[in-house]
C-alpha cells in the first residue's frame, strides 16, 4: 500500500505525518508493506527542507526527517498512490484542483482516522507544533489500525 500525506507547503504537517507514520510502521515491522511519502498542493516551498520548528518537534519524539525536501503533488500521483491524507479543508480544496475527480475515493482528511471531523492544527499560524504533533500522531495511529484491519478507505 502507498500512502501520501498532503498539506499546503510540505514543510510542516505533511512531513511530520510522513515521519510519524514511518516510525509507527517500523515499530510494527510493516516497512515492506507500506510506502509512505508527503507532498504539497502549492509550489511555494518546493525544494525547501522541513521547517525547523517542525524538525525540532519530531526530534523531541525521537524522529528524524533528515533529507526531506518539499515536493509538489502531481496529477499522475493519483494512479501511483492508494491513499491521500490531507490535513484540513483548504488542502482538500486544493487537492481537488490537482485531481479533478476522485473516482476511487482515495482522498481523506487525516483526522477521519482519529474519529474526528476537524482539521490538524496548523502550526504555521499558531506556532504550536506540539498540538499539531498530537493531532497527527492520533490520526496516524488510527490510520495504522484501519490498515491492519483492512478498513482504510
Amino acid at each position: 500500500m502507498k500512502i501520501m500525506f498532503v498539506c499546503h507547503g510540505n514543510i510542516c504537517r505533511s512531513p511530520m505525518a510522513e515521519f510519524i507514520m514511518k516510525k509507527l510502521v517500523q515499530e510494527q515491522n510493516l516497512e515492506s508493506e507500506l510506502v509512505i511519502a508527503s507532498s504539497a498542493t502549492s509550489t511555494e516551498e518546493i525544494g525547501n527542507p522541513v521547517y525547523p520548528p517542525a524538525r525540532r518537534e519530531l526530534a523531541k519524539h525521537g524522529i528524524s526527517c533528515d533529507g526531506k525536501y518539499a515536493v509538489q503533488l502531481k496529477k499522475w500521483d493519483y494512479d501511483k498512490y492508494d491513499l491521500f491524507l490531507v490535513m484540513d479543508e483548504h488542502n482538500l480544496f486544493n487537492i481537488c484542483r490537482i485531481f479533478p475527480s476522485d473516482p476511487k475515493h482515495k482522498v481523506h482528511k487525516l483526522l477521519e482516522y482519529a474519529g474526528r471531523s476537524g482539521s490538524v492544527a496548523d502550526p504555521w499560524y499558531t506556532g504550536d507544533f506540539e498540538t499539531a504533533y498530537q493531532d497527527i500522531y492520533e490520526g496516524c495511529c488510527g490510520l495504522l489500525k484501519a490498515i491492519q484491519k483492512g478498513n482504510f478507505s
